[in-house]
């Protein structure tokens, strides 16, 4: 079925940028809300951002505005998220996801929502 692949993650210093990507397959990512999701450890995963099938935006996280970005393009079939002036606090594991049965975001993000997801990567922000 749907499949979601992260990529683009790595090791940063603070006030630095990063942009991860998800690329879907066997289906186009303009068909699904397509969310990023982060779980740092110790804390449970959060909701980052959503967009969804007409390239809408939800942001999630409050402590992201600003800084993080969702994007999509279609001819690449990948949807990303440009993350600037990264903090020590970003780091986590990032993860696509994909809401199998709605083209639309909802205000606020729940894992509940989102039935495909990659398999993460891990971004660390650290001096």
């Amino acid at each position: 079925q749907l499949q979601l692949v992260e990529s683009g993650g790595g090791l940063v210093q603070p006030g630095e940028s990063l942009r991860l990507s998800c690329t879907a397959s066997p289906f186009t990512v303009d068909v699904y809300a397509i969310a990023w999701f982060r779980q740092a450890p110790g804390k449970e995963r959060e909701g980052v951002s959503c967009i969804n099938s007409s390239g809408r935006t939800v942001d999630y996280s409050d402590s992201v505005k600003g800084r993080f970005t969702i994007s999509r393009d279609n001819a690449k079939n990948t949807v990303y998220l440009q993350m600037n002036n990264l903090k020590p606090e970003d780091t986590a594991v990032y993860y696509c996801a994909a809401n199998r049965r709605s083209s639309i975001c909802r205000d606020q993000g729940s894992e509940s929502d989102f039935g495909a997801w990659g398999q993460g990567t891990q971004v660390t922000v650290s001096s």
